[in-house]
């Protein structure tokens, strides 16, 4: 059983907020000029190469 220490925590946190996809408002008011979330990632198809000392 692996334990997560906070910083990791905070780390993966973070990293899970970011790719969340942009909110439709935002697209609608650029005119579409926005349109994809730039820190978007998917979990399986790249890795968080987070360090931790």
């Amino acid at each position: 059983m692996s334990k997560k220490s906070m910083e990791k925590k905070r780390r993966l946190g973070k990293k899970l907020k970011q790719a969340r996809r942009i909110p439709l408002l935002v697209s609608l008011r650029t005119h579409r000029g926005i349109q994809q979330n730039r820190f978007n990632r998917n979990w399986r198809n790249q890795k968080l190469r987070i360090k931790v000392d």
